[in-house]
């Protein structure tokens, strides 16, 4: 046994499970946190944690200094986009997560776009980038056929992408919306408007080697039957054999695209992506194209995933780190999984803060993962964000869908959650579209 030191940034819930997964190890790892703010479920399992920003390099390269850590895993994107990788390096200690210029995957939406034109890759949208509004009427016009997205050209917290016919309903919006962004990020990217369905897949990478996680389909829209604002996301769910929309050649077409952007990095940057490709794909009725890729796991899509892995998190982890993740036989159990988000009443618009949440009666087969939670005197306060993802596992995704609604019903205070998030209705309903989108094929 190798005693493993191991530094994990971030504080929301696929932190924690994070944690949970590396404290599982038969390495008996130790875990040090760095926070921006207090979780009570990484708290209880960390030998020493910090609180501060989770963009100051400096402050997270001191605190891996001082515990000698022997790597770091890095959860969420701002730490990723600010260098933490590369000023974790300059002192011996290597990252799950890649280094700033690869970061880009997902802190610019233009890095994979142009990626992928350069390199000829499959699985692109038209599109354009802008700097001023300049041609930006005219290349919307030439989409009217399909419709088009407009996306900030840096991070928004899954918050900044517009879709015609669903956020902007006229060109004066768009222009608009155009105007409003390049003002705050210096581009916008406008691409052609992908119809179908959705999908997350999820890749542990070493710069060689691709080991996709379960597909899973995650729900951004507020409130049930996908109607409200976008957010963070409400919820996910993953089938023991795949999601029940999707073909295998969806998968293996997902997958092919993210070995090509893997290496196609490698060729024009000459350094090896080493961490997590999210890929947000969307199976369409020409085959499954790329929305985006995000450089780290997805919240919720992490819970969905992690909980059923099998393989010791922490040699998963030094696969990656090594360049030896062919070695590894990563293996995911052959469970449905559904995961919801308890979020303040309000949320997201204008969501309470300061308010209690009581998990004491969520049933044991329900697990709960601390967001944007406090503990104080004994009792769990919510902040403005996410609070809790409850988890179910169960053989179908109908009964894990209801292994976590009992969980739901059972937490106590002023929140709320979508109910609808795994169940028949809503599965059918998406087996249905996908249906309608091959053109009827069954």
């Amino acid at each position: 046994m190798v005693f493993v030191k191991i530094l994990v940034v971030g504080n929301s819930a696929r932190a924690h499970i994070i944690v949970e997964m590396l404290k599982k190890s038969r390495h008996e790892p130790e875990i040090f946190a760095f926070m921006s703010a207090k979780n009570p479920g990484i708290i209880k399992v960390a030998c020493d944690y910090e609180i501060g920003k989770l963009d100051c390099v400096d402050a997270i390269v001191e605190f891996a200094k001082s515990a000698e850590v022997d790597f770091a895993f890095i959860s969420p994107e701002l730490p990723l986009s600010a260098g933490v990788v590369d000023g974790l390096a300059s002192i011996g200690v290597s990252s799950v997560g890649p280094v700033k210029e690869l970061a880009d995957l997902e802190c610019s939406k233009s890095f994979v776009r142009e990626l992928m034109e350069e390199y000829d890759l499959p699985g692109g949208p038209q599109f354009k980038v802008f700097g001023s509004l300049e041609g930006v009427r005219e290349f919307i016009e030439s989409l009217s056929d399909t419709g088009y997205v407009l996306k900030p050209d840096g991070l928004t917290g899954g918050k900044g992408v517009k879709v015609s016919g669903e956020h902007v309903n006229s060109m004066e919006d768009a222009l608009d919306y155009c105007r409003e962004v390049i003002a705050v990020h210096g581009r916008i990217v406008i691409e052609e408007k992908f119809v179908g369905e959705e999908f997350s897949l999820q890749s542990f990478v070493d710069g060689k080697t691709v080991c996709d996680m379960p597909a899973v389909q995650d729900h951004k829209r507020a409130f049930n039957g996908d109607t409200g604002p976008n957010t963070g996301g409400m919820g996910s769910y993953s089938g023991a054999r795949g999601l029940p929309f999707l073909k295998q050649k969806d998968v293996s077409d997902a997958h092919a695209i993210t070995v090509a952007v893997m290496n196609a990095m490698f060729e024009k940057y000459g350094k090896y992506y080493k961490g997590i490709m999210y890929g947000g794909f969307i199976a369409t009725k020409d085959g499954v194209k790329l929305i985006e890729y995000n450089a780290r796991m997805g919240d919720p899509e992490a819970m969905n995933v992690l909980t059923v892995l099998k393989t010791d998190l922490v040699d998963i982890c030094r696969g990656i780190i090594d360049g030896t993740l062919s070695s590894v036989d990563v293996e995911f159990d052959a469970k449905a999984t559904v995961c919801k988000y308890i979020v303040p009443s309000g949320y997201p618009d204008n969501p309470r803060s300061g308010d209690t949440v009581d998990v004491s009666g969520v049933p044991q087969g329900a697990k709960v993962y601390f967001a944007s939670v406090n503990e104080m005197e004994g009792k769990f306060i919510m902040s403005s964000s996410r609070a809790l993802a409850l988890v179910g596992v169960a053989d179908t995704i109908s009964d894990a869908e209801k292994v976590v609604e009992e969980g739901c019903r059972q937490v106590r205070g002023d929140v709320r959650y979508r109910s609808d998030i795994g169940t028949d209705a809503l599965v059918e309903k998406r087996v249905l579209h996908m249906r309608e989108v091959r053109g009827g094929a069954k």
